[in-house]
């Protein structure tokens, strides 16, 4: 299994994720969410081709989020806008992302990456 893991090095939920890959000895490509956020045909795709709503991929925890006020903004946004904005900025994006080819992981819950990855 080909898997792409999307991190910040700095968050520890990010630290905690890629400590349970290495653990469990799943190999993986590194790539930081800061220096090179996902583009809008990556998040594009990751959303048609998933089974994720949109609004998991964004940090609705973030400083950036609140500071742009989109839990009050994304509702009245549409699709096309919200994947256009998340392009905009790797810290908008929720994080860790595991992106393989048959599945797409946000955020880290450790029996969910269990029943995709093991």
């Amino acid at each position: 299994m080909k898997i792409q893991f999307i991190w910040y090095p700095k968050c520890s939920t990010c630290q905690k994720a890629k400590k349970w890959l290495d653990e469990n000895g799943v190999e993986y490509t590194l790539r930081d969410i800061k220096e090179e956020n996902p583009t809008y045909g990556e998040l594009k795709k990751w959303y048609n081709e998933g089974d994720l709503e949109l609004k998991k991929f964004f940090n609705t925890s973030g400083l950036l989020y609140k500071q742009m006020e989109l839990k009050n903004k994304l509702p009245s946004m549409t699709e096309e806008e919200q994947i256009r904005l998340l392009a905009t900025d790797g810290m908008l994006v929720k994080r860790p992302i595991i992106v393989s080819d048959s599945f797409i992981l946000t955020g880290f819950k450790e029996k969910d990456w269990e029943e995709k990855i093991k």
